[in-house]
């Protein structure tokens, strides 16, 4: 069993930037981790994921570029760096675990999540 416990997350305004991190405590023994978020009244979506085994990231074409992921090994964290954020980023942001393979962009190859963290940007 995993448990994740995201943090990080407020508002801010058109262009800033925000730090989300989250730590996974518990037999983590992940393939990759992740993050997704889901705006009011739309479905979950991918944001990006980090491999354990290399370090190679994956990103939504919505948020490359502006977006971050990278993890720290040692406290089995995995942290967003979102800089430049749009009134379109603002929704709840989930941190996930994937603990075998699959598609990296597919909400179904996860197995565990956290509570998510609110983010909002306004103009």
């Amino acid at each position: 069993q995993v448990q994740l416990e995201e943090s990080g997350g407020g508002q801010v305004q058109t262009g800033g930037s925000l730090r989300l991190s989250c730590a996974a405590n518990g037999h983590t023994s992940a393939f990759a981790l992740g993050w997704f978020r889901q705006a009011p009244g739309k479905v979950r979506d991918f944001v990006a994921a980090i491999s354990r085994s290399d370090d190679s990231t994956y990103y939504a074409a919505s948020v490359k570029g502006r977006f971050t992921i990278s993890s720290d090994t040692a406290k089995n964290t995995v942290y967003l760096q979102m800089n430049n954020l749009k009134a379109e980023d603002t929704a709840v942001y989930y941190c996930t675990v994937k603990v075998k393979g699959g598609s990296y962009w597919y909400i179904g190859s996860y197995d565990y999540w956290g509570q998510g963290t609110q983010v909002t940007v306004s103009s």
